[in-house]
Order: C-alpha cells, then sequence, then structure tokens
C-alpha cells in the first residue's frame, strides 16, 4: 500500500494522454466506462480519476492477471474482470452488471494494435454505444493502417474523429491514439496539440 500512496503523493496525471480529462470534459460526473486493458490501476490508467474523483462506474477488462496483486491492494472499487476480452459477451455483460446499451466511455487498447481493432469492431457490433471512445493504433510504431481503419469503421457506426494524432505525455513524435465521439456529441474536430493547450496544458486532471 506504500507504493500506491507514493504514486498518488508523486503524481496525479494518471492518464497517458488526457484520456480521463476528455472523457470528463465531454461526460461530466458520475458517467459509466468500459475499459479495455485494464492494466495498472494507477499508472497510466485512463479511468484511476474517472472512478476516485468523478463518481464513474465501469467495468475493466484484463487478461493478464499479474496485475491483479495491484489491484487488490489499490483503494480502487469498480469491477476487474480477469479474462480475455475476445470471450466476454458484451450484450450479456451488461444485464449481468445491470448496466445501461449506452456508456459515456470506451477505452480501448489490448496491444497489438490488430487486437485492439478487433476487439472495437466485436463490442461496437455487440450494440454498445459510446459517447467517446479512444482507440490506440500505434501509429508511430507500425504505420498508420490501424488508424485507417478503425476511422472508417467508426464512421460506418455513427462515430467521428474528435482528436487525432494524439501522442503520448510530452512525445510529440509518439502518435498513438485517435479519440472519437458519438456524432450525436456537439463536438468540432481539433488537433490533440489544440485540445492539450486549452484543456490539458499542464498535464494534469482538473475537475
Amino acid at each position: 500500500m506504500r507504493l500506491f500512496n507514493f504514486l498518488r503523493k508523486k503524481n496525479d496525471n494518471f492518464s497517458q494522454s488526457g484520456q480521463d480529462q476528455f472523457a470528463y470534459n465531454i461526460s461530466g460526473l458520475s458517467g459509466v466506462y468500459l475499459e479495455i486493458g485494464a492494466h495498472h490501476p494507477l499508472l497510466n490508467s485512463n479511468t484511476y480519476n474517472l472512478e476516485l474523483l468523478c463518481n464513474w462506474r465501469g467495468v475493466s477488462i484484463e487478461n493478464d492477471k499479474s496485475f491483479k496483486t495491484n489491484w487488490d491492494l489499490s483503494n480502487r472499487k469498480n469491477e476487474v474482470v480477469w479474462c480475455d476480452a475476445f470471450d466476454i459477451n458484451y450484450s450479456l455483460l451488461v444485464k449481468q452488471k445491470n448496466l445501461s446499451h449506452r456508456f459515456n466511455y470506451l477505452s480501448c487498447d489490448i496491444e497489438p494494435a490488430e487486437n485492439t481493432y478487433n476487439i472495437l469492431k466485436k463490442i461496437i457490433n455487440s450494440g454498445l454505444n459510446f459517447d467517446y471512445i479512444s482507440f490506440e493504433h500505434d501509429k508511430y510504431n507500425i504505420g498508420d493502417k490501424y488508424e485507417k481503419l478503425s476511422v472508417n469503421f467508426l464512421n460506418e457506426n455513427n462515430y467521428k474523429i474528435a482528436i487525432k494524432d494524439v501522442y503520448s505525455r510530452n512525445k510529440k513524435n509518439k502518435i498513438f491514439e485517435t479519440w472519437f465521439v458519438h456524432k450525436k456529441v456537439n463536438f468540432e474536430e481539433m488537433k490533440y496539440d489544440e485540445w492539450k493547450k486549452k484543456y490539458y496544458s499542464d498535464n494534469k486532471f482538473k475537475l
């Protein structure tokens, strides 16, 4: 527990690029998330601030059980399902968890980008809807194949680009994500540099 207390005191920008800030800006307090690829409960977590500071409910999916002890020792209470994301029936999951098919946020990152794209398709095709989706395509490392595929697929399913060319921390050459919103969400497309300067210039989450 000492490690978690140290991390909380040392650093309060738990997400890698402000994914949690964008979710809060779009949907406010008391939202609902689905997190595919939970990893560590604090480090680079897209949902820590949403759960602990914003009273969001949600379900995280993680196949790597080496992270389980970290979650058990953390102060997080929202559920983690420890299994392969491809083995889940998502329509059944939302019924079992007493959730709506409409979520505020989908965080989608399970490595490699091909898997992230395929699980994105599975979830959208299961009938779940989201105000906001952060999709990791790792363009900096493998090129723009999955960036283009995700844009085309989501555009066909009533989503539009919100923030493009999202990079990690202050590493402008490490473009790794695109953020999408549902077409019903009133948001005009921006480049990440522009959004970051306006809402996340010091890399810290703000209510």
